[in-house]
């Protein structure tokens, strides 16, 4: 229950859960986080010879009623019954009616666009509808309103109220071989118990042909595994990976965070995996392999709103802007280029420079931003440049506020000649170079966010994946805003939220840096949408390095450990 309290306060009482309140002209409006998880039944077979590889792609709508995007889960293989790892985590106000639709699609193809993809049924509901049911089931139909076969969908609704997250590093021994021929392909699935039943909360990788694996370091929230309660079951279920979607179980064990605390590098937390079905069958049988925990640690994770409040004081953002400029994007004379600006004076680049700046430029205190073009002959020698200043001046490329960056693009485009390739390396250096004397310092006071906005495939992917997994380790974030029609399957890898992106010679990032958004999916939203999407990572990235690098962010508030063990 929330009140306004004398002077105008906020009061919430302690029984209830805890809600954000903002007022106006006397009107509180409560919100809180809310996770969705989402799981179907029974989905139509488009594929031939194997079965259908869905995701689930969720779109809200906007105040004048357009939908836009708000995220997508993974993709399951050869699943007509897939449990979806990945959760949405949205705002969720009480007063409000939050349309929301859920599609899921027949993956087939690396592309961006879901227009060329199968459509296998949709849900339309409100949010206010899954909260209250907590769970809810319903039959999934096609776009013309007729069932989707036999296709159903549920999706389960919880209140985030604890926004701690878990590092884990496990591994296994002597597990069973479930392979005639090669070895098993195994990985885990986490389960929290909820009223309703085991509930999905992360999926490893699969590690292939090895009977002794060692995963990939991964993190689960806290809240999607147990609920914050400490002594609350949790299941894990190992299986071996079959590409045709038939996964052999080898074993189950169930534990508790209580248990998993016992868990360090020097003595793992073992647990057997035990396959109930052999253990009947078979006599003497003791497991069919062994888990072990190496690390179960506890992170604070921070939200744009709690990171604002403890560190942003004395702690600055320096935001940048780069442009392309290559040839084709068209002849800016054309209305049918990218960089034609309308009789309206807008054009995409030009959108997005504005959705992004007008959130970002509140934390850069002095608003003078550093904007680049990339792949243009320039004057006055006409040489092909992968990173100019807009206002051609290298001593000092810095803009006044998104007007001035705004102001210097419109100069900038009659004055040079769209040319290319296409290489972002060049430019992600040169920001990443600053990023590297800010580090030097023991308290961290700059962090950097690179907007890079294009329309075509990468030219020189190889040193451009070399560039982001250095630039992983410092004080950095890149927000790739894909503008036009083009295929951009090239920056959803380097968007490695997976932790797979490597650099030509195997080297690994430390932590996911990018986040790439399609423009083509915000052109019917409210231009705060696209800001929201391209911004909902960097907070987390933010916290991740200050963690990973074990620095404090200047002038905070003496705070919780980042990281402690449980």
């Amino acid at each position: 229950t929330c009140y306004i309290g004398k002077g105008g306060t906020t009061a919430v009482t302690h029984n209830a859960p805890l809600y954000l309140c903002y007022f106006s002209d006397m009107a509180a409006q409560c919100v809180t986080k809310v996770e969705l998880t989402v799981s179907c039944d029974n989905l139509l077979d488009k594929d031939i010879g194997s079965k259908s590889d869905p995701l689930c792609s969720l779109l809200m709508s906007s105040s004048d009623s357009q939908w836009y995007e708000v995220g997508r889960t993974e993709q399951v293989q050869n699943c007509l019954s897939p449990k979806f790892a990945k959760k949405f985590v949205i705002d969720y106000y009480f007063e409000i009616v939050q349309k929301l639709k859920f599609g899921i699609y027949d993956i087939d193809n690396k592309t961006v666009d879901l227009s060329d993809d199968d459509f296998l049924g949709q849900l339309e509901c409100t949010l206010g509808q899954v909260v209250s049911s907590k769970k809810l089931t319903r039959p999934l139909v096609l776009k013309n309103k007729s069932p989707a076969g036999k296709g159903t969908i549920t999706i389960s609704a919880e209140e985030i109220k604890d926004n701690r997250v878990v590092n884990f590093e496990v591994e296994a021994r002597k597990l069973d071989n479930k392979d005639f021929f090669g070895k098993s392909d195994p990985y885990l699935e986490f389960y929290k118990q909820t009223e309703t039943g085991w509930q999905l909360a992360h999926r490893t990788e699969v590690v292939k042909n090895n009977l002794n694996p060692t995963w990939k370091p991964f993190r689960i929230p806290l809240q999607s595994l147990c609920g914050g309660d400490m002594d609350k079951p949790i299941k894990v279920e190992c299986y071996d990976y079959d590409n045709d979607g038939s996964h052999d179980l080898i074993g189950i064990f169930e534990t508790t965070m209580t248990r998993l605390k016992e868990a360090s590098r020097t003595s793992p937390a073992e647990f057997e995996c035990v396959n109930s079905k052999k253990k009947q069958k078979k006599k003497g049988y003791k497991n069919s392999g062994v888990v072990g925990v190496k690390l179960c640690q506890v992170q604070y994770c921070v939200s744009l709103n709690v990171f604002t409040l403890d560190f942003i004081h004395g702690f600055e953002i320096t935001y940048s802007v780069a442009i392309d400029f290559t040839g084709s994007n068209g002849d800016p004379k054309s209305p049918q280029s990218l960089h034609y600006i309308s009789p309206q004076g807008v054009n995409e680049y030009l959108s997005a420079i504005w959705s992004v700046g007008n959130v970002i430029q509140d934390y850069d205190s002095d608003k003078m931003f550093p904007a680049f073009g990339f792949g243009a002959q320039i004057p006055p020698t006409w040489q092909v440049s992968h990173e100019f200043p807009l206002n051609f001046n290298p001593a000092n490329p810095f803009c006044a506020g998104v007007e001035g960056v705004v102001e210097a693009y419109r100069v900038c485009l009659p004055q040079v000649k769209l040319y290319g390739p296409t290489n972002f390396s060049p430019i992600i250096n040169h920001v990443a170079c600053f990023a590297k004397q800010a580090i030097q310092q023991t308290t961290a006071s700059q962090y950097f966010v690179l907007l890079i906005i294009t329309d075509g495939v990468i030219t020189d992917m190889d040193q451009t994946r070399s560039a982001i997994v250095n630039a992983s380790r410092l004080p950095m974030s890149i927000i790739i805003v894909g503008v036009g029609g083009a295929d951009f399957s090239a920056m959803e890898f380097l968007d490695g939220d997976d932790g797979s992106l490597r650099s030509l010679t195997g080297e690994a990032a430390m932590r996911d840096i990018v986040q790439f958004v399609p423009f083509r999916q915000f052109q019917n939203a409210p231009r705060e949408a696209l800001a929201k999407s391209v911004l909902a990572e960097v907070p987390g990235q933010m916290v991740d390095f200050f963690n990973t690098m074990k620095l404090t962010p200047p002038n905070s508030n003496p705070a919780p450990t980042p990281s402690e063990t449980i």
